[in-house]
């Protein structure tokens, strides 16, 4: 099979947390919490039929790295798509608002402009920093809550705080305890508005010249939806519909969107045999 398909599929663009990765964030566990192979028989698959495998995910840095370098990858996306590693080698995604000496990081630069701490005071109660994983990052302020992305962004807007964005990056079940007030806890990330985890799979392709084509990705949240806009196929695990049901109104506007009929690592692993097999 890898000889006759490893010409058309090039690149999977895999996320981590709710994807490939299961409960607990294990590699090894399938949905019902037992030991599986599915996610890692997805990765052998993609190996033998010649296909890069790009882990992009709204982890920091040295987090991605470690998982990159668990499954043999020199490159991958971190901070929903804010820098990229490509072959190690940095770059950032962020049109001119970068770490430097006098302004210091990217995320000292979001924390001097007070946004975190105008949404934490308008949200409060809705939103709060996603502890532990909100400390050590290099880009993004990561919260927890439930909060309006349109009027996040109409509140940005007006306050002359354009220039970041609230990103929607999935469902947190194993902390939404911690906010008992709310029906479902989302993950959310304070980045710079021109980065998106599309744009920074469409930079990785651009590098390596591929078409959309010849690229598959599979995701579980609402910003890598938007990665079908630049890939050829798109899949979202089954767990992502059941975690959160209104993502079923962003499938209507979507094209090229195929739901796996597993969840976790397994879900990663139909999109993989199925798109090697059919193309599609």
């Amino acid at each position: 099979m890898a000889a006759t398909v490893a010409a058309a599929v090039r690149c999977l663009y895999a996320d981590l947390d709710g994807t490939l990765l299961g409960p607990g964030a294990s590699l090894l566990r399938g949905a019902d919490g037992r030991f599986s192979l599915e996610g890692v028989r997805a990765l052998q698959a993609c190996w033998r039929a010649g296909v890069e495998v790009l882990l992009y995910s709204g982890r920091k840095q040295t987090s991605v790295f470690e998982s990159a370098r668990l499954i043999g990858s020199s490159s991958y996306i971190f901070e929903l798509g804010c820098g990229m590693v490509l072959d190690g080698e940095l770059e950032w995604l962020t049109d001119g608002i970068v770490p430097s000496p006098e302004a210091g990081s990217i995320f000292d630069q979001v924390s001097r402009s007070g946004t975190p701490e105008l949404l934490l005071e308008r949200y409060a109660g809705r939103l709060e920093y996603h502890t532990p994983w909100s400390i050590g990052r290099e880009v993004s302020h990561l919260f927890r809550g439930l909060v309006d992305l349109d009027e996040v962004a109409a509140l940005l807007e007006q306050s002359g705080l354009g220039w970041l964005r609230l990103v929607d990056n999935g469902v947190v079940r194993e902390h939404a305890g911690r906010m008992p007030g709310l029906p479902i806890v989302h993950a959310y990330h304070l980045i710079p508005a021109v980065a998106s985890k599309a744009r920074a799979v469409a930079r990785h392709m651009q590098a390596r010249g591929y078409t959309p084509e010849e690229c598959v990705a599979v995701g579980d949240s609402r910003e890598d939806l938007d990665v079908a806009s630049v890939v050829g196929s798109f899949w979202l695990v089954a767990n992502a519909l059941e975690q959160d049901p209104a993502l079923e109104d962003e499938l209507a506007r979507r094209a090229r969107v195929r739901i796996a009929e597993e969840r976790f690592g397994a879900g990663v692993y139909e999109a993989v045999v199925t798109t090697l097999a059919t193309g599609a």
